[in-house]
């Protein structure tokens, strides 16, 4: 079991690192589309010989188009959202919401339980969700917002939210994938769907050079950095139960909130690094014991 949560660990850190070089690019879109085409344009041949040599069933190829689909919405939403909060502010909450949804979806809809862990962890959740939107403090809006109205306000926070939700969705999805191909050719059906997302958002701004020219060298990090990350938890998940291991992941909250705070020079830094910790104490509450 060690090696599994090893490369959780590991999957973590990456996924930080590479949110934090977005936060700090010009244009959201274009850069995480550069950083997956690289990694698209190199793995699409182990993509095709695998699907000429492995033919599918039409199920599992209608599960793929799935992915791809949920993927694409996820792109396009990430990148809304990393435009209008701050990492250290949304990030938290696009990787805990998947954690807090599962158990309340279990509880209300399938007639499931939580243990007393269970709940104190979703409480802890709940609770640092509410400090990091700024509920009762106008202070902690967003300069990039640009609106004074309630709704504007939580934009940020609300946006992360379905980032979140987009992720529980594309999870379960290529857990079941991988039922039918290697991980490598999965993480490139995914790479496909990310990067169709953004092409449109791309074409549109007309600044791909420009981009490259201010932030190569992150590019070129990134584009090994974001699909190493979900690659390594894919491998992972090969070796060990969803349940057990995806908890381990968000530890990624930590040291993204770290990066925001540290590198990024995000207001409330103190505020913020409490309330990571609560809610990695929330998610591994509700993941382990709850």
């Amino acid at each position: 079991m060690l090696l599994p949560i090893l490369l959780v660990l590991a999957s973590g850190m990456c996924h930080a690192v590479w949110s934090m070089f977005t936060k700090r690019s010009l244009n959201k879109s274009i850069f995480l589309w550069s950083i997956m085409m690289v990694s698209t344009v190199l793995l699409l041949p182990v993509l095709l010989i695998e699907l000429w040599t492995q033919p599918l069933a039409a199920g599992a190829y209608a599960l793929l188009l799935l992915s791809v689909a949920l993927q694409a919405l996820y792109s396009w939403l990430l990148s809304i959202t990393y435009e209008m909060g701050d990492l250290s502010q949304i990030y938290p909450v696009m990787r805990g919401t998947s954690t807090l949804l599962i158990p309340l979806i279990g509880v209300i809809f399938l007639k499931e339980s939580l243990s007393v862990y269970g709940w104190i962890g979703i409480c802890c959740m709940l609770g640092g969700f509410a400090i990091l939107s700024g509920i009762g403090s106008r202070r902690s809006l967003p300069a990039s917002s640009g609106s004074g109205t309630t709704l504007g306000y939580y934009t940020p926070m609300l946006m992360a939210l379905c980032v979140g939700l987009c992720t529980t969705c594309y999870v379960f999805v290529d857990k079941l994938n991988l039922q039918h191909m290697s991980p490598l050719a999965l993480l490139e059906v995914t790479n496909i769907g990310f990067v169709a997302g953004l092409t449109p958002a791309v074409l549109r701004s007309r600044k791909l050079l420009e981009e490259w020219r201010r932030n190569k060298f992150t590019i070129l990090l990134g584009s090994v950095l974001n699909p190493g990350s979900y690659l390594l938890f894919l491998f992972a998940l090969q070796q060990a139960p969803l349940a057990h291991i995806s908890p381990l992941r968000e530890i990624g909250t930590i040291f993204a909130t770290l990066l925001g705070v540290l590198l990024l020079k995000e207001r409330q830094g103190l505020r913020r690094m409490i309330c990571s910790v609560v809610i990695f104490c929330g998610i591994l509450l509700i993941g382990i014991w709850g």
